[in-house]
Order: C-alpha cells, then structure tokens, then sequence
C-alpha cells in the first residue's frame, strides 16, 4: 500500500493506497445506526466461525456502511473483520466512497490485473474462515477469491445477512415513509399531465422531475440519482417493468401509473391501474375486480401471517371471479435498500413457495396484477401497489395515492 499523501519520489504504480482524510459527506443514517448493523455482521461471524466477510453486492455494502457503488464493470467490496471495517474501491471513484461511508476506505488501482483481490487479501490477512455473499459473487470472482485467499475456507452468509436487512429499524421506516410520501408526489404530477395526444415519455418525465425536486428539498445532503417513472398505455401495460416509450396517448387507452423515488439505496414505489375517458363494460369489470384482490391483500397483512398463506387467499378469490389464469407474478415484496438493477430480499416475497412469517419491523407491499391477453376485451395489465409497515398487532398503509374507477378514471 502506498500513501500518496507522503510520497516525495516520482509517482509510482501502487497496487491499492488510502487517500488522506477528508470531511465526510452527511450519511441518510445516524453513525449510530452503522454501528449497530456492524454489530449484526460480527453476530453472524460469530455463529458461523468466521474470522472476516467480504461484501460484493451493492444492497449489502450500502447497508453496513452507507456507500453506494456505481461498478461499470469492475469489483467493489467491503471487507468487515473482529476490529475493522474496510471499503474497497476503485481509484476511478476517487475520495467519493471515503466521503460517503462511515468505513475505512482502501483504493485499489486497474494499473494490474487482480488488484482488488490483492487488497481484499490484504485486509482478510491470516483470516482462515471467510463469509461470502454467494448469491452475488460470480464462478469467476470465487476462483478470484480463492486464488488471492489459498486454503481459505468461504462460507454464504447471503441468507442470514437477508434475514437481517428484512426486519427494519425505525431509521430506516422513517426514510421509507419519506419515500412513499414523495412516490405519491411524483404519482400526482403524473396524474396530472396525462392528456390525449401526450406521449409516455413526457408523463414520466413530469413524475420524475416532481419526485427529484422534493428528494432534493427534504434530503439536501443526498446523493440524486436513480429516481425514474415507468408510465406505461394500452398495449405497452402489459408488463409490470416495460419501459417507457414515446407512444401517445389515446381515449379509451388503459394506463399504468408507476412511479419510484430512490432516497440514498431504498427504493419506494407507487402503482396504479387509470384509464383514459370512459373505460368499457368488461375494462371495469376486471379493473373492480383487481382493485378487491388488492384490498382482500391489504386486509391480510398482519404479524403472525405467512406468505405463502395470504398469496393461496387471494388466489382462492380470483378463481371465484375466474381470474386467476391471468394474475402475473407475486403479490407484494419487501422494501429497503434495492432497487431495479441491484438488491432483492426475496425470503420475503407474497408468494406460493416462500413461507416466511410476517413479523414487526418488515415492510412489505400489496400488489396484485393481472394480465388479459391482447385481442381479448379489457386487454392490458391492472395493477395497485400500496407499502405496508408491519406493527406489533397489525399494518400500517403508509402510501396515500388514491385507487379504482372512482378516483383514476381521467375525463
């Protein structure tokens, strides 16, 4: 390791060096908070005999030590040991992930190949019993580990570290009420900027533009980035993530309003089924129909509830309305630090073949969909998505966008 505040000499090619300190950027949490998920880390070491954790994946780094990654194709990681808690960063990034982390920080430089797993083995040192996220780091990353770490023992804590970030702390249900609170911000501007004639991209770039200004207003020590709307029309509403696109809108067009604030990692949504102009017979029928699912979901969620349970409940009501061979995927998720490209927590999703219990501290959405295939009456996807914060005797709804015919059809 090199200190590059110390060099007198010529400047060398270090294989990874530490920048000098530098004032810290505002963190989304209390250094507190940090402290607390370091010590849930080092409880997981100590169940399974590790002497260090190397972190890969964006959720996780973000969550033990508030930094965000951007990789562009190259390796980040933590390493997490008894006495330290380390960053490894790539020199591209500069002091940026030392700014905005509570960790140490070590840069590690692309002037070699395999440097990073240089530093990781640096800072493993004699370490003989390594965690790993093995649901994140790829067959070529491991052989990288193992070459860099040789005789070392790796052991996936993935699951555990999951079960962990499932339940939240109060800091983190604060944050994520702020966001469900500025998703339907961005859900009005939408709302509010449909017309015929308007294409998809205009609609979500008003959302978008909504929900950025007031992140920045209520976060200002926040990195911005990541925020987006997904406004989908009639046919293009068939799929709960297809893109937008510059269609325009026509009367009678089904439309799906979906809009999602990113605050510092966590991800918030807001969904909703609109229809432009008066929508047909069979249009509303399925769209009444979905929104009573969404309801019946609602109604489900509560402490002491399985997953798997509350899905085959809704199930049972959507084969009494015939509906069932259209739903598309499960009915809710968790919530926390994820997003459309990294993170997922899925021990904790509404479906048939996941049967974790709801417990206080999880959040959780409600979102049921249905899809009629094209050339079919009422063709397109329905949708209502609401986040749910499960209390020590039920669930509090914290998102506020009004839903159904009676609130989202647009004259």
């Amino acid at each position: 390791m090199t200190d590059l505040s110390s060099s007198s000499q010529p400047f060398p090619r270090p294989q990874s060096f530490r920048l000098p300190e530098a004032p810290r950027a505002p963190l989304p949490f209390a250094p507190e908070e940090y402290a607390a998920r370091i010590r849930a880390i080092r409880a997981e070491m100590e169940a399974h005999g590790l002497d260090a954790v190397l972190l890969t994946s964006m959720h996780n780094i973000a969550w033990a030590t508030g930094f965000l990654y951007c990789s562009f194709g190259r390796p980040y990681g933590c390493v997490v040991t008894r006495s330290a808690v380390t960053t490894v960063t790539a020199d591209i990034d500069g002091g940026q992930p030392a700014r905005r982390s509570l960790a140490e920080n070590l840069v590690y430089t692309d002037w070699q190949r395999g440097n990073f797993w240089r530093a990781v083995a640096t800072l493993t040192g004699a370490a003989r019993e390594i965690g790993i996220e093995a649901d994140h780091l790829t067959l070529a990353a491991r052989d990288a580990l193992s070459a860099a770490r040789p005789g070392a023992r790796l052991t996936d804590i993935a699951a555990p570290l999951m079960a962990r970030r499932m339940i939240k702390s109060p800091a983190e249900i604060a944050l994520i009420r702020e966001g469900a609170r500025i998703a339907d911000l961005g859900g009005a501007a939408v709302k509010a900027a449909i017309a015929p004639g308007q294409r998809e991209i205009d609609i979500a770039m008003a959302g978008r533009d909504a929900m950025e200004r007031e992140i920045a207003r209520a976060f200002p020590g926040s990195e911005l980035r990541d925020t987006w709307v997904w406004f989908q029309s009639g046919p293009n509403t068939d799929g709960a993530h297809n893109p937008v696109t510059t269609r325009a809108l026509t009367p009678g067009d089904l439309l799906s309003l979906n809009t999602f604030p990113m605050i510092s990692g966590y991800y918030t949504a807001l969904e909703r089924t609109l229809v432009l102009g008066e929508p047909d017979a069979e249009t509303l029928r399925i769209w009444r129909a979905n929104v009573a699912a969404h309801e019946l979901g609602l109604s489900l969620i509560r402490p002491g509830a399985r997953c798997d349970e509350i899905c085959a409940e809704i199930n049972r009501f959507l084969v009494g309305e015939n509906l069932l061979q259209y739903r598309s995927f499960g009915y809710g998720h968790s919530f926390g630090v994820l997003s459309h490209y990294y993170g997922r927590e899925a021990g904790l999703e509404l479906r048939e073949d996941i049967d974790t219990v709801l417990a206080p501290g999880m959040v959780i959405s409600m979102e049921p969909m249905l899809r009629i295939p094209a050339g079919r009456p009422g063709a397109g996807g329905y949708r209502e998505h609401d986040i749910l914060v499960v209390g020590e005797t039920g669930a509090e709804n914290i998102t506020g966008f009004p839903y159904g015919p009676e609130a989202n059809v647009i004259a």
